[in-house]
């Protein structure tokens, strides 16, 4: 019995460290002169698994060259000090960080204002900023604290904005279909009507320890990538009618390519599966 059992150990021990162990299989184009860059929310554990899935994220650079990371809030989890920044953050993405790949955050529900000041976050001292690459526009926006003087900034950066792609990340979800929180009704009342006065195409929220792809919303695209760093196992809810693609089993993160009218993403686990992928079109909202 104790050699049989000794046996199934070593067979789960052999099975995950091939799993882990696989080469990327990537279903994104990966043109060149693409936007590509990697997404990943709610992260700030420092655990082994946190780690494994940072190990995953690395092998895949190598087959797909991301020029960075948008991280969606929760980015510490716990103490802030300089010895958790360390811990949590820079061990973990450490090869990625040498390679000088810039991740750029935005503040959760369990981040402190001051993260905005920490050089690898490229927050340049703003709870809520605007950055370009190529023909896409990002948004970072601060969720938490969603009012006047934020409002009006973001919609003065979009009225003056001409590029085809305009992408908004932040910690809360507008939609959600979370047991544990679900949509976010209040902050959609205020940005939804911006993101469609002025164009917006897709956005990326965390806060929901899993990954979920919403069916469009009058055109929008929402994604949920909050599993970097927890795991709230089989808190989507079976049957919703937001759910397009869910996956609440594992951690995951996503790779995303936008090149001309079309943005490609692939969603891969912990244990190298890809559990979602597929393309967006860009396209004009319907109000």
């Amino acid at each position: 019995m104790k050699r049989a059992f000794v046996s199934l150990i070593l067979a789960i021990v052999f099975s995950l460290s091939n799993a882990y162990g696989q080469s990327p299989k990537l279903t994104l184009p990966n043109k060149d002169n693409s936007v590509r860059f990697l997404v990943i929310g709610d992260t700030g554990t420092g655990t082994g698994q946190q780690q494994e899935l940072a190990n995953v994220m690395l092998r895949y650079r190598q087959v797909f060259p991301f020029e960075f990371v948008l991280m969606l809030g929760d980015n510490m989890y716990g103490g802030e000090k300089a010895a958790d920044y360390k811990v949590k953050f820079e061990n973990v993405y450490k090869p990625l960080l040498d390679q000088k790949i810039k991740f750029y955050a935005a503040l959760g529900n369990h981040d402190e204002s001051n993260q905005r000041f920490y050089e690898f976050f490229n927050m340049e001292g703003q709870e809520y900023y605007r950055f370009k690459k190529g023909d896409v526009s990002f948004y970072s926006l601060n969720s938490n604290y969603m009012d006047k003087k934020q409002v009006d900034w973001l919609n003065d950066k979009l009225a003056a904005d001409t590029a085809p792609w305009k992408i908004t990340f932040f910690h809360h979800p507008p939609y959600s279909s979370g047991g544990k929180h679900g949509s976010d009704k209040k902050l959609r009342e205020i940005v939804e009507p911006i993101f469609l006065k002025y164009g917006v195409n897709v956005v990326f929220a965390g806060h929901e320890h899993f990954y979920e792809r919403i069916k469009p919303q009058k055109g929008i695209y929402y994604f949920i990538s909050g599993s970097g760093g927890k795991l709230r196992k089989g808190d989507v809810k079976a049957g919703s009618s937001l759910t397009a693609k869910a996956f609440d089993r594992d951690m995951s993160f996503m790779l995303v390519e936008i090149n001309g009218d079309q943005m490609h993403f692939q969603v891969i686990s912990r244990t190298n599966e890809t559990v979602d992928s597929g393309v967006v079109v860009h396209q004009r909202h319907k109000t």
